[in-house]
């Protein structure tokens, strides 16, 4: 299949990140390259673009559409690990920084993949094609218990304990090893008036790719050490999120990191001594327009938060 995948706000990208010619820069979540191939094409022979995925078939296209005159890095990692890159090459800092925390239209569309709810593949739902565990260790193997968390943390799934419990018994009779089994199995649990919301699939694919991924592990923890450690004065964070619960902890990260004083309102008096270590660039997150929306739908929950290290 096809590498394809449109990049998402990347206009609104670029321009956020305020691209300097001999500048440094990461792209955590390359995808197809849309994003870097712009980035790429902005830099001068001193400058340099880092390019981190998990994905191996995403690198490979992305290095035919990636040109630069200056220093293109291809990193098979997950971009929570970049210090270590920076510290083997000598990369003192960064002048900017993406991410798009979204699955690439390649991933869902590729039903050997495993991300499509709708297209039938195996359970996989991998980033990473060496990742030890993927959707069918976690749909068989794991409790009752789990699957309910997973579901009702991840994906916000009123039904968890429900579908939880028809996943269990159903694998009693016989392992679940497609998306199909799978998302039927999640159909018969959901209300006939709740279906109306899209696939009733949805949250559950999203809460065990989530947890086959780490998705949210370790965030918030790489958005406060990048910037406090990495990232130059004057240098830009842009992050798109998905959903909502990524989007939490960017914005709860952007606000810590913004604010001046982080004691409780209900002090009389600031005893923390906090002080911003970065401006918003933007309040509100930047949304799609609606010329973007109409050539790509997926795009619809995307939120684009910026901020610049001061």
């Amino acid at each position: 299949m096809e590498f394809k995948h449109t990049s998402v706000l990347l206009n609104e990208c670029i321009d956020a990140l305020n691209i300097k010619p001999n500048g440094v820069y990461m792209d955590g979540t390359l995808g197809g390259g849309g994003h870097s191939s712009i980035i790429a094409s902005k830099l001068n022979n001193d400058g340099k673009l880092i390019c981190f995925d998990l994905d191996k078939e995403a690198i490979d296209f992305a290095k035919t559409r990636v040109k630069s005159a200056g220093q293109v890095y291809f990193v098979h990692d997950n971009f929570k690990n970049y210090e270590k890159f920076l510290q083997e090459n000598g990369i003192l800092g960064l002048d900017g920084v993406l991410l798009d925390l979204g699955v690439s239209s390649y991933q869902i569309d590729n039903a050997e993949r495993g991300f499509s709810y709708i297209n039938d593949g195996p359970l996989n739902m991998c980033m990473d094609a060496d990742a030890k565990v993927n959707a069918e260790t976690v749909v068989n193997e794991y409790s009752k218990e789990d699957l309910t968390r997973i579901f009702f943390e991840y994906g916000e799934e009123k039904f968890s304990k429900k579908i939880a419990d028809a996943i269990v018994k159903a694998r009693q009779i016989a392992p679940i090893v497609t998306t199909q089994q799978l998302a039927d199995i999640v159909k018969k649990c959901v209300p006939f008036s709740k279906k109306s919301s899209g696939h009733p699939a949805k949250r559950i694919f999203q809460a065990i790719r989530i947890e086959v991924n780490g998705e949210l592990d370790g965030l918030r923890e790489f958005i406060l050490n990048c910037v406090r450690k990495n990232l130059n004065k004057g240098g830009r964070l842009a992050i798109i999120t998905f959903h909502s619960l990524e989007d939490r902890i960017v914005k709860e990260a952007y606000k810590l990191l913004s604010s001046d004083c982080i004691c409780d309102k209900k002090m009389p008096v600031c005893t923390c001594h906090h002080k911003a270590e970065v401006k918003l660039i933007n309040k509100k997150p930047i949304l799609p327009n609606e010329a973007e929306l109409t050539i790509n739908p997926r795009s619809h929950s995307a939120k684009l938060r910026v901020l610049e290290k001061i």
